[in-house]
């Protein structure tokens, strides 16, 4: 799978460690663009472009790897959402729900291997096929 591929396409799975590789990168850049933009208004101007970038790349990252579990990609604006509320540090008491979520995904995108065989989403992207 072509990096493109997992940050521009919801469409099909991808395994544990492209996926896990792919959220840190996003992560780290959207850290890395927070910590350099200090000024509000150019922040303002440049997150108009750069956050829907990296919410538009986790979704497909999500939605990939939430494919290989099994479940429907719509899970992923349930994470997205916990991301933005925690980020860059949970403040208040609905954030530990958050919080919760964030926990229930790293156990099963990160950990949890994806399902056997093929299923409604595609074929099992860990087989490899000889042409």
């Amino acid at each position: 799978m072509s990096v493109s591929e997992l940050f521009l396409s919801a469409q099909g799975r991808a395994t544990r460690t492209p996926s896990v590789v792919a959220a840190v990168v996003l992560l780290v850049l959207a850290a890395l663009f927070e910590a350099l933009v200090e000024d509000p208004l150019a922040r303002t101007l440049t997150g108009l472009i750069a956050y829907p970038a990296f919410f538009y790349g986790g979704t497909c990252v999500l939605a990939k790897r939430l494919h290989d579990r099994g479940r429907s990609g719509w899970w992923a604006a349930l994470i997205l959402v916990s991301v933005v509320a925690v980020w860059p540090h949970p403040a208040g008491f609905l954030d530990f729900g958050f919080f919760v979520v964030l926990v229930w995904a790293f156990v099963e995108l990160a950990v949890m291997p994806g399902e056997r065989g093929a299923n409604r989403y595609g074929a099992n992207p860990q087989v490899l096929t000889v042409a």
